[in-house]
């Protein structure tokens, strides 16, 4: 139960970095990302979290959305991009990290 926790923990919290590194592979509408978070994490997520975060990921100029038909498509911007790259090149730093956060001191 704590892991499952854990990670749905840090689904949510990462949930802006796993919607722009996705948004990389093409547009995706709130509903795409619902099942793409299902498919990828076996996590559902509700329906306000995702469009809050899409949302507030919009206002910050990191995404931008149009409408089509009767969802509304996500692509990332210049700016979104940006972030984007910068987060996957720390990776190795945020991981160890991570690693040392973890370590069991003995």
């Amino acid at each position: 139960m704590i892991v499952k926790n854990m990670y749905r923990r840090i689904i949510k919290d990462f949930l802006d970095i796993l919607v722009l590194a996705e948004l990389r592979n093409g547009p995706m509408s709130g509903y795409d990302v619902l099942g793409f978070i299902h498919e990828k994490f076996r996590f559902l997520v509700s329906s306000g979290t995702v469009y809050s975060k899409l949302y507030s990921l919009e206002r910050n100029g990191l995404i931008s959305g149009t409408p089509n038909q009767r969802r509304r498509m996500y692509t990332l911007t210049e700016k979104g991009e940006q972030t984007i790259k910068a987060i996957v090149t720390a990776n190795d730093t945020m991981q160890y990290l991570m690693s040392s956060l973890l370590k069991v001191q003995k």
